[in-house]
């Protein structure tokens, strides 16, 4: 696969063919947007994963 798109980087976890790696990427990118394009149901979420949770810690930690 490419490495670059469209003049974008891939990010390497996507490249790096670790299939855990990425569904966990997908994950987080996936609670980012919904952090930023939809506060209200960010504030809403029920997180039981553990998973989720240290995804969650990570993102505040970026912030």
């Amino acid at each position: 696969r490419p490495a670059e798109f469209r003049s974008w980087r891939v990010p390497d976890v996507l490249l790096s063919g670790n299939h855990a790696e990425i569904a966990k990427w997908r994950r987080k990118e996936s609670l980012r947007r919904t952090r930023e394009r939809r506060p209200d149901l960010y504030a809403q979420l029920d997180v039981s994963s553990k998973q989720d949770q240290k995804l969650l810690q990570e993102l505040k930690a970026e912030e």
